[in-house]
């Protein structure tokens, strides 16, 4: 996954970190037909989930 597909999306194990849904394929899997591109089939992504 690349910062151009998802630019929300962080390595796993960062701090203020957690899993998401994908917003291309809302938590699927697929988008147009095939494997969602940004969160490779799983549905889920790690974002930031902001604090301080």
């Amino acid at each position: 996954m690349t910062d151009k597909e998802n630019p929300d999306a962080v390595p796993p194990g960062t701090t203020g970190a957690g899993e998401n849904i994908c917003r291309k394929c809302e938590g699927s899997g697929w988008a147009e037909g095939k494997e969602c591109p940004e969160c490779g089939g799983t549905g889920k992504v790690t974002t930031g989930i902001g604090g301080g």
